[in-house]
């Protein structure tokens, strides 16, 4: 992956890569150690999320091998996190119960982010996200968790839901959750431990 500039200080970064997995990892990686730099833990975890399903989404619907650009900035109490890539084919939320895995990374993005768009450009467009950095981490997975349950129910029928009740959707929330780990080349087993290795440690300080 090509080598990354910062310019003022705590506040952006610019990473350019190319579209392909391997990429993805490398700059899911820069990522964090940049935010680690600018000592913004608490955003980690759901920013390391959030770049691998933007970039992924450049791999899938602009090609391998296309150059694009992240973005990080630190704004306030917010963290924006951009990808711009020369498609102007803006990306869209679709059902998460289709046959493919169709626009199920979008839901998943539009409930960690606090606000979501796409802004087309002169060479093509950026797809941006932001996190919110001023709660306390316990409060705001709390937050978090509730506004993904409500956009999952948002997709489906409601008299269904109110008939399986809010358990029965946070479980089919985490299978699909599972289901897009695996999509990606990931080991859902790993995923639920590491979930399970973090919450233990929230819970222990808290």
């Amino acid at each position: 992956m090509p080598g990354y500039e910062v310019t003022e200080a705590r506040l952006r970064c610019v990473l350019p890569f190319e579209a392909a997995p391997a990429e993805v990892r490398l700059l899911r990686r820069a990522a964090v150690r940049q935010l680690t730099r600018w000592g913004m833990p608490v955003a980690v975890d759901e920013a390391e999320l959030l770049v691998t399903e933007l970039a992924t989404n450049v791999v899938k619907h602009v090609g391998e091998g296309a150059s694009a650009t992240l973005i990080l900035e630190w704004r306030g109490e917010r963290l924006r996190l951009e990808v711009h890539d020369k498609s102007p084919v803006s990306p869209s939320l679709r059902a998460p119960d289709c046959d493919r895995e169709c626009g199920r990374g979008l839901h998943l993005l539009a409930s960690l982010a606090v606000d979501w768009g796409t802004v087309l450009t002169a060479v093509g467009k950026a797809v941006w996200c932001e996190i919110a950095l001023g709660a306390t981490p316990g409060c705001r997975r709390v937050e978090r968790a509730a506004e993904a349950l409500e956009n999952y129910q948002g997709t489906h029928d409601a008299s269904a839901l109110r008939r399986r009740g809010l358990e029965e959707s946070a479980i089919e929330l985490i299978a699909d959750l599972l289901h897009w780990t695996a999509a990606r080349g990931h080991d859902p087993d790993d995923f639920l431990d590491r979930a399970q290795m973090h919450y233990e440690a929230e819970t222990s300080a808290a």
